[in-house]
Parts: structure tokens; C-alpha cells; sequence
């Protein structure tokens, strides 16, 4: 169940850092006379907040996964003691 909710976490997490992504490179980069890096804070500002809550969110459902993947493989080899 962890590792549902572990992979779960990621897939949301990857919308959300992508979305935002895409959404503030376009932004930034679309306005059709090339790159207007007077935008740059704004758009971190705005577009990063939401990039970083996203990639952390990945991130964290990465760490469940392995969790529950060690936590299987300790129970199918409890001889083996982790270090």
C-alpha cells in the first residue's frame, strides 16, 4: 500500500512540477521577440513555488517507494540485517 500511495504521490507530483514548468518557460520565452529575462523574478517567483512544491512532492513519493521496497525485502530475507 505504501508504495501505491508512494507512486501516486510521484505521478501528481510530476504534473504539478511540469505544469508549472512548461507554464512558466512559456511565459517566459513566448512572448514572441525572444527571451524578456525582466520577467525572470516574476516568474520565479510565481511559476517556482509550485515547481518546487511539485518536485518535492516527487520526491517524497520516490522515498516511499524505497521504503517499501526495503521494507519487502527485509521480510523476504530476514537473515540479511541492513546497514
Amino acid at each position: 500500500m505504501k508504495a501505491v500511495f508512494g507512486g501516486i504521490l510521484m505521478a501528481v507530483g510530476i504534473l504539478i512540477a511540469g505544469g508549472s514548468g512548461l507554464c512558466s518557460l512559456m511565459i517566459l520565452f513566448g512572448g514572441g521577440f525572444g527571451p524578456d529575462m525582466s520577467m525572470l523574478p516574476l516568474v520565479l517567483m510565481i511559476g517556482g513555488i509550485p515547481f518546487a512544491i511539485g518536485v518535492a512532492i516527487a520526491f517524497g513519493g520516490y522515498a516511499l517507494i524505497r521504503s517499501a521496497r526495503n521494507e519487502r525485502n527485509a521480510d523476504e530475507h530476514p537473515h540479511v540485517e541492513e546497514q
